[in-house]
């Protein structure tokens, strides 16, 4: 399943909030996409075949989620780590596949239409454009970049070269993020100023304190070559396994999840930019264990439209991943898998506190005047106030088997992709001026004229 499938918990948490709602709300199960069901074989002419870029938790992932995807082969993987080989057969159901260390095998591979990059981040680059210029379309995981740098180099490398490009926020594809654009879009929730979102665990696997596999040594593990253009250090089997918690490799919780919760918003709202400036905050309070990137972050965005607040706390999961719409008509929360609107009273009301400091006379005058320009409805006309609105997904359904079969469309047809290299640098754009603000200690501020993060 994928990080949006609809749990058993999930149903119970939606039934408690249906009861509390009353007979008024409506709760809608969502239709999924069929695209990734083809009702008849794709013939062998049109099966796409497509190798992966690094097997570990996300790379196996993925592989497991193209299982349901018609017409799509892997027929090769490749890892520096040996073990993670045999988890890639696996996780495509025992099918026997080429697998090696050296992903230029892959790339060398003519049968190859496509290929997913689920390296760490420093990594995506080179692999990237390494792909491209081998002729083949790619799929690269979130977030897209490891530096401003890195992502004007991909996207310019993926247009140069004319290949599709889909990067790995899955919410992009998702039938309830869809439905919340949909509502974004009719004008619902009126004018928005605020959003707010969070994504907060509290495990030491969610804080990425993964164990480390006994086998793994360095013997099995390619050590120099995963470090790639890192700097250079003796064999760590800590910071090859937990990448994620170390600046020469990654982007801490901005780039683990900061990154879904900016797509997520981003798809929803029709924005397609960097934010224009980011304040950030947070601390290191828990996870002292030689990591470099605080366990609590804060960063709030400017928009031209809105302003954004975003938090991921790896030390208390109460809130779990929520999004909240703030308008002046409505209010949209996404708890999990579930989609809430809620409408909101009418704004334009008459006065019930400040005039009762005005004598009576002009009181009353205020009233007769005020219910003259907003006349009740004519007997009839009566309109019942709108219902809140409660949507889940159906049980079982992936949104990142919605992704892949998007992309894996677009190889096919050639028509655009529903996540581009634009929109996914834009995206990790905010991830870094998150992490530029926390580390300075300034507003981090982004310059068109430049394409350059500014402090």
């Amino acid at each position: 399943m994928g990080k949006n499938s609809l749990t058993r918990r999930d149903f119970m948490r939606l039934g408690a909030g249906a009861a509390a709602l009353g007979a008024a709300a409506k709760v809608t199960v969502l239709e999924p996409s069929t695209l990734w069901a083809s009702p008849r074989p794709v013939p062998p002419s049109d099966t796409i075949r497509f190798g992966i870029i690094g097997t570990g938790v996300e790379g196996c992932s993925l592989l497991h989620s193209t299982l349901p995807i018609s017409g799509v082969e892997c027929v090769a993987a490749a890892d520096l780590y040996d073990s993670r080989h045999i988890a890639a057969k696996e996780a495509l159901g025992g099918k026997e596949i080429e697998t090696t260390r050296d992903y230029r095998r892959i790339l060398d591979r003519k049968d190859i239409d496509a290929v997913i990059v689920a390296t760490p981040d420093h990594w995506h680059r080179k692999a990237v454009i390494d792909v491209v210029e081998a002729g083949k379309d790619i799929y690269c995981e979130k977030p897209m970049s490891h530096s401003v740098e890195d992502g004007l180099a991909m996207v310019e490398a993926i247009q140069k070269n004319k290949k599709m490009c889909t990067v790995g926020s899955q919410r992009v594809s998702s039938i309830l993020y869809h439905k919340a654009k949909e509502i974004w879009d009719s004008g619902k929730l009126g004018m928005v100023d605020t959003i707010m979102a969070a994504w907060d665990r509290n495990t030491d696997s969610g804080a990425w304190v993964y164990p480390i596999p006994p086998d793994a040594n360095d013997k099995t593990i390619d050590w120099n070559t995963w470090l790639g253009e890192a700097p250079k250090r003796p064999y760590d089997v800590v910071r090859f396994f937990r990448w994620r918690c170390y600046k020469d490799y990654g982007a801490g919780l901005a780039g683990d999840l900061f990154v879904h919760l900016l797509s997520g918003i981003h798809h929803i709202t029709g924005t397609n930019m960097p934010p224009q400036r980011a304040l950030s905050t947070g601390n290191l309070y828990h996870y002292k264990d030689g990591r470099e990137f605080p366990d609590l972050l804060w960063t709030m965005y400017d928009y031209p439209n809105y302003q954004l607040v975003l938090r991921c706390n790896h030390n208390n999961s109460e809130e779990g991943e929520f999004f909240g719409f703030y308008g002046k008509k409505g209010t949209m929360t996404i708890r999990g898998s579930t989609l809430t609107f809620k409408p909101q009273g009418p704004y334009e009301t008459p006065e019930d506190y400040s005039v009762f400091g005005w004598p009576a006379k002009l009181r009353n005058e205020y009233y007769a005047k005020w219910w003259k320009d907003h006349p009740a409805p004519e007997p009839g006309k009566f309109q019942v106030k709108e219902d809140e609105e409660v949507y889940t997904p159906p049980p079982g359904y992936s949104d990142m088997t919605d992704h892949l079969a998007n992309f894996f469309h677009s190889v096919r047809t050639r028509q655009p992709v529903v996540e581009n290299e634009v929109f996914g640098h834009h995206t990790a754009i905010g991830c870094h001026m998150s992490n530029q603000s926390y580390f300075t200690k300034t507003v981090a501020v982004w310059d068109p004229g430049t394409r350059k993060i500014k402090s």
